[in-house]
């Protein structure tokens, strides 16, 4: 399914705004920068640095796209764990449909990267960018979602003579945005059948808001039921869409077969988002490649700091802090120490704080001026804090840079 595009990727450029890339002087082209060879250690980075280590970043592209191929679902990767012009392409190549967007501003950024097709999964009510869209959609594929009568007459004010396509959202009690049950989801699908300026594509979900596995699986046959009713009312093929990273095996099971010739051959979208740089912590806990016979996806992201103070027993000081990696799941994971050009295994000490610019680590061993590299958790709140990060080899040499656009 996925067209392949050849995105307008933005060009980089390594001067002195480029945070932990030691180069003072005059500018110079990301290919230049790439070509010189660099190892991370040779003194041209400054510390802390994080980077996308290039061999576990394709092998989780490349597991995701052939995991969707597998069981009958098409990827629609969501596009603000990175906001990566560069991830994007690499996804697009290995045949995503399109990318998934949060925002109205994120759906700017991907249109202008000239992304050929866009999900936003969230309602949109904000009649500035409303209008915006509707001005693009001759030759752009955008569909997004509604789960209010609001949402829907919104949408048909803005609409021009291309009309919107949305996806009634299917919502639960406690859960974030969608239609509580199948009377409100009717209501809103009534409302998008009469309306001028909008077409019903099919019906959404977000099943990452339920408690467990039986919640999940409920949640989705729930969405299920809801796509064979509205599918007498869909204009084209029917859309179904879910997915998150942590239950994507359930929707392959329980959706997958709305897929098939006889379950109305719907495109049935996987959203999934922060597989593409997975973590060491919560998504190494509840990736479906913990139920799963094949594969698995590995950690891409790490972040390389120093030790600047030991100032007492047991406690060492690193110069990173919350600018620098994410701490709204887990803190980081002390992983590996470099000393004399070696990478030695760092075990019994545990981040316990992370300040504006500081890091607290207990356990024994550590001395000034050491190199720790950590692993993250949450990869959704890490590319965020860098605008541009290094791709390494795994010998630790720059082969690469990638931007982020947030």
């Amino acid at each position: 399914m996925g067209l392949a595009a050849r995105l307008e990727l933005p060009g980089i450029r390594v001067d002195w705004r480029t945070r932990g890339i030691l180069h003072p002087g005059p500018a110079v082209d990301a290919a230049e920068f790439a070509a010189a060879g660099h190892s991370l250690f040779d003194g041209t980075f400054t510390w802390p640095l994080m980077v996308v280590r290039r061999s576990a970043l394709e092998h989780n592209v490349a597991a995701l796209a052939a995991f969707a191929d597998r069981h009958g679902l098409t990827l629609a990767p969501h596009g603000k764990t990175s906001m990566s012009p560069e991830l994007f392409q690499a996804q697009l190549d290995a045949g995503a449909w399109g990318i998934t967007a949060a925002t109205a501003a994120q759906v700017v950024v991907l249109r202008s990267l000239g992304v050929p097709r866009v999900l936003l999964a969230s309602e949109i009510l904000d009649a500035g960018a409303l209008r915006w869209l509707a001005g693009e959609l001759d030759g752009f594929e955008f569909l997004c979602f509604a789960d209010s009568v609001e949402g829907v007459r919104a949408l048909d004010e803005a609409a021009g003579e291309t009309p919107f396509r949305v996806l009634v959202e299917l919502g639960h009690a406690g859960g974030r945005t969608g239609c509580r049950g199948r009377e409100r989801m009717t209501e809103v699908v009534e409302a998008v059948r009469t309306a001028r300026g909008v077409e019903l594509a099919g019906v959404a979900c977000y099943e990452g808001t339920q408690p467990d596995a039986g919640g999940v699986r409920a949640f989705l046959r729930e969405l299920a039921a809801a796509a064979e009713a509205v599918a007498p009312h869909v204009e084209g093929r029917m859309v179904v869409s879910a997915g998150g990273s942590a239950w994507f095996d359930l929707v392959a099971e329980e959706l997958a077969p709305l897929a098939r010739p006889e379950g109305h051959g719907a495109l049935v979208l996987l959203r999934s988002g922060a597989y593409i740089a997975h973590d060491e912590g919560f998504y190494r806990e509840r990736t479906p490649y913990n139920r799963l016979p094949e594969g698995g996806l590995r950690p891409a992201l790490e972040v390389w700091a120093q030790v600047i103070s030991v100032p007492e027993p047991g406690l060492a000081l690193v110069g990173m802090g919350k600018r620098d990696v994410p701490y709204d799941l887990d803190l980081p994971f002390p992983r590996a120490v470099r000393r004399e050009d070696r990478r030695e295994p760092l075990d019994g000490v545990t981040v316990t704080r992370v300040q504006d610019q500081h890091t607290y680590v207990t356990g024994e061993g550590l001395r000034p001026g050491d190199l720790v590299a950590f692993g993250i958790s949450h990869p959704c709140t890490a590319f965020d804090k860098w605008r541009v990060l290094p791709v390494v080899d795994d010998d630790d040499v720059v082969i690469d840079l990638i931007t982020t656009c947030f």
